[in-house]
């Protein structure tokens, strides 16, 4: 017998819903055979909303199948997280969470409606974006040294804005405070726009925010950048040096997005969803556009994606605990 099979009879096979060598068993199912709903736990506009509906044609080229964007906002990503906890694994629901929604909600909330570390099979993590410690142009401190200097000659006088608690860019300030042994004041808006706002404004004196929300701010000369959080200097900023280059060891943090479904979704399902973001996020154009936006693309393997949340869950469970933060 002839151990090739021709193209008729692999489509017979397949449409009879056989295993074939080599093909996971999703697929021989035909999965995806019908829409697919992404959920964003963020209004419209936003970093999750931006990375789901830049991968979606992609994902729709490849499966074949309408990937339908769902926002879900709420309780800091908690509804739309809550959501997808509670749908049926079959890979019919998908979401794009962030550093939020997937490790820091985890130690930050007393009664949180889901658990990032149980709840979840891990994707991808598609992009990063660091940070950039920015001051108002009043602010006497131009570097990290003058910064720390100051902070201390001014116990709790220095005010960090941030764009809520909880968020990358507060627990950066906190972080940041421990590692150089410094005081200040935490200053929380509504989103990072108004933050960014009162900062050039010099009602407050500092803040982390993403570097795609300053940069165009720091290059007009209406914010002064004193460091990045990323492990390298950002290329749009090329003379702002990183928090290690600045003395601060030990504090490399990036905001990132990612991919996940229901746990209990069946492992070849995960497999093909992680393949197809992986090859989408590729992308040369898509890619692009990202870069263009402030992102780093990662498009990592499921297992590497799971092994990063656990130690991000870690990390800022130390920080938040460190300083005795909570929220209901």
């Amino acid at each position: 017998m002839n151990k090739l099979m021709s193209a008729a009879a692999v489509a017979a096979a397949v449409a009879a819903g056989a295993v074939l060598p080599g093909m996971p068993a999703a697929q021989a199912a035909g999965y995806p055979d019908k829409p697919v709903t992404m959920i964003v736990p963020f209004v419209p506009g936003g970093s999750s909303d931006i990375t789901a509906r830049s991968v979606t044609p992609g994902l729709t080229k490849i499966l074949g199948q309408t990937f339908v964007v769902e926002n879900k906002p709420g309780a800091n990503s908690a509804i739309g997280a809550q959501a997808l906890a509670r749908s049926t694994p079959d890979g019919y629901t998908m979401m794009v969470g962030s550093i939020g929604t997937f490790a820091i909600n985890e130690a930050l909330y007393k009664n949180l409606s889901y658990n990032p570390s149980k709840d979840f099979e891990y994707l991808t993590q598609a992009v990063r974006n660091p940070n950039v410690l920015v001051a108002a142009p009043t602010f006497p401190a131009s570097t990290v040294a003058e910064l720390v200097e100051y902070a201390k000659k001014n116990p709790g006088k220095v005010s960090y804005a941030s764009s809520g608690t909880g968020s990358s860019d507060h627990l950066s300030a906190v972080l940041f405070r421990q590692r150089t042994q410094s005081t200040g004041v935490d200053v929380p808006y509504r989103g990072g726009g108004a933050a960014i706002a009162d900062l050039i404004g010099g009602q407050v004196n500092v803040s982390f925010q993403n570097l795609g929300a300053v940069q165009t701010h720091i290059k007009a000369g209406k914010l002064k950048a004193l460091a990045i959080t990323g492990d390298a200097r950002a290329a749009d900023l090329p003379d702002v040096p990183t928090l290690a280059e600045a003395g601060i060891k030990d504090m490399v943090v990036y905001s990132w997005q990612g991919f996940a479904v229901p746990k209990g979704t069946p492992a070849p399902i995960v497999q093909q969803l992680s393949k197809a973001l992986q090859t989408a996020l590729r992308d040369p154009q898509t890619e692009k556009t990202l870069q263009g936006l402030g992102f780093e693309v990662v498009a990592n393997t499921p297992q590497q994606f799971t092994a990063f949340q656990q130690a991000e869950v870690k990390r800022w469970k130390d920080v938040i605990q460190k300083a005795n933060i909570q929220l209901e």
